[in-house]
This record gives C-alpha cells, sequence and structure tokens, in this order.
C-alpha cells in the first residue's frame, strides 16, 4: 500500500527513491519487481545501516529540488505532494512543511496515540508549530516535505543517540527558517509495537530531553532559567541544560513538600513568587520554562502564566 499510494501521487513530477537498508525478507525482491515496470522508481540496496543511514542515501540520490518523507507502512494520499510544494512555492521562508495525520493500528489506537495525533494535528501555523518544538516534535517525521539544499547544506540526517528527526529540526530553526503545515489530512500514520521510537532507546524519554536540551540555549538564548516542575521532568531538565552550559537559577512547585527546600542547591519556591519576582527575572533575561508531565497541568499554567502578562514563545516556553 505505501509503494502505490506514493506512485498514486497527482499534481507533481515524481521521482520515487526506495532504500532497501539490508532487508531479509522478499522487499528487496518486490521493490525490483515493482521497478522493472515503474520508469518513476529508483531501489538502492544498502547493507543494514540503520535509518539515519538510509535517510541521507536517498537524499544524496535525490535529484529534485523538494524532497519527501515516507515510511515504508504509511500510506500518502495522492494531493498531499502537490499541496506541500504549493505551501513551499508561496512561502520561501519555510524549509520544511508537513501535513495533518490520520493514525491508525490493527486493533485500534491506545489513548495516547490519539491525544499525540490530535496534540499534532491542532497545531497548524508557523508560530503554533514553533512554539512547540521542545514538547514533541510538531510535525510527524513521515509527512516532512523540504528543500533538499538547505537540508544538504546543513550535513543532512545525524546518528547523535538521540531522535534523528529532532535533531534536523532544531538546526533548520537555527538557520532562521520557517517550519510549516497543510492543514489537510494528507498522510495515513501506521502505529505499531516495531515501531523505532517504541523499542530503540534513541528514542526514550532521556534521549529525547538531550536533543531538546542541547538546542534549547542556541534556540532561546538566556543567562539562566527558571524552571517550573521540580519533580522528575523538571530535575530532568535541570541536569540536563546544566551539562550544555545553561544554569537554573530557580525552580517552582507546586508541592508543599519541595516548597522551601532545595535541588542541587537551586531553591525550590512556590509559583506565587511569580507576581513579586518576575519582573526582576525577565529584566535578567531570564525564561521560565514549564517542565511537567501532565498535559493538564501544562495547559492550566499556561493559563496562569497568560493572567501575569507572560507570553509563550517570548520568555516561556513548555518543555517535556
Amino acid at each position: 500500500m505505501a509503494l502505490s499510494s506514493v506512485l498514486q501521487s497527482r499534481g507533481v513530477e515524481l521521482e520515487l527513491i526506495c532504500i532497501d537498508d539490508g532487508s531479509e525478507d522478499e522487499s528487496g525482491k518486490l521493490l525490483d519487481l515493482a521497478a522493472a515496470q515503474e520508469p518513476r522508481l529508483r531501489v538502492l540496496h544498502t547493507d543494514a545501516r540503520g535509518i539515519v543511514s538510509a535517510l541521507n542515501t536517498g537524499l544524496d540520490h535525490a535529484a529534485a529540488p523538494l524532497v519527501a518523507r515516507m515510511d515504508a507502512d504509511d500510506e500518502m494520499l495522492p494531493e498531499r505532494l502537490a499541496a506541500q510544494a504549493a505551501y513551499l512555492a508561496g512561502h520561501p521562508e519555510a524549509a520544511l512543511v508537513g501535513c495533518q495525520v490520520e493514525c491508525f493500528r490493527a486493533g485500534g489506537l491506545g489513548e495516547g496515540y490519539r491525544l499525540y495525533a490530535d496534540w499534532v494535528n491542532g497545531l497548524v501555523k508557523p508560530d503554533e508549530i514553533e512554539r512547540q518544538v521542545f514538547v514533541e516534535c510538531p510535525i510527524p517525521h513521515p509527512t516532512w516535505m523540504f528543500r533538499r539544499d538547505l537540508i544538504r547544506g546543513l550535513g543532512g540526517y545525524r546518528d547523535r543517540d538521540w531522535p534523528e528527526d529532532l535533531d534536523l529540526l532544531y538546526r533548520v530553526l537555527e538557520t532562521g527558517s520557517r517550519l510549516g503545515k497543510v492543514p489537510r489530512v494528507l498522510h495515513r500514520w501506521r502505529d505499531h509495537p516495531r515501531r523505532l521510537s517504541r523499542v530503540d532507546s534513541a528514542y526514550g524519554r532521556e534521549a529525547f530531553a538531550r536533543v531538546k536540551a542541547h538546542f534549547l540555549p542556541s534556540l532561546h538564548p538566556m543567562p539562566a532559567a527558571i524552571v517550573w516542575g521540580a519533580g522528575r521532568t523538571g530535575r530532568r531538565f535541570v541536569r540536563l541544560l546544566e551539562a550544555e552550559g545553561l544554569p537554573t537559577r530557580v525552580m517552582l512547585d507546586v508541592n508543599p513538600r519541595r516548597i522551601g527546600t532545595t535541588w542541587r542547591g537551586i531553591p525550590i519556591f512556590s509559583p506565587s513568587q511569580l507576581r513579586t519576582r518576575a519582573a526582576a527575572w525577565r529584566g535578567e533575561g531570564l525564561w521560565l520554562l514549564v517542565a511537567v508531565a501532565s498535559r493538564g497541568a501544562r495547559q492550566e499554567i499556561r493559563e496562569h502564566l497568560r493572567t501575569l502578562g507572560f507570553s509563550e514563545g517570548e520568555d516561556f516556553l513548555v518543555v517535556a
């Protein structure tokens, strides 16, 4: 289904490059048979080197100025490529564009994945997308279309023992380029138990937090951070940001057992301190990082901060 769905694309000149990354089943033979009948399809056979190598192999052989991603078990709608190409043509400031997704899984999606799909589909405008890049990846990687030369100029994908898509997304943002999303469901994204994000340590919570902490100081320079959240998520970010050279001045928490204590020498205050201290912290150029695990708590904190005059993306960010 994945192969036929791409070949049914309308409104674009298409070159489909399939990377056979050392498959041990009949995939390579089936691809070769399909390529013998379809001149738009090229098959590249490599040793089993992993997804980063496969992605860069495809990128190196792509002739078109726009390159789109596709996983081997997903399906794209016929209008996807044309709609994304049109978006990039109309938005020269954008380096990368995705689309909304329909997620599916044999036996039905779990609650967590349904919530994630709703979240990514709710982020459409560039400002909305870019404010959320330190929560999760706001543009699912299989939906990407990007400008080939810009990505090649960045060195393509990198294998850094953390998610390769977020690593590249952050490097795109470091160039000052924008991100976009076509506000239509144009990709069917399959979930299954063998996905790399479920079985590879490079996609675990610690790895996601490491890549976020690595890029946050360059995308949002600050002399120090205020971290709301002294639980597991907040402590992880404090530790990882410190390793990147960004200290935490103060931590905030609603748990009365933590308020008034310290962690790694950092005082833990009640959020009520924001009313009297926020102006001084802003004057020093400090950012407030909301690092709590609960989606519901994040939204409550957002709303509270807005009542205090904080602006998301300008003086506070949500991280997870």
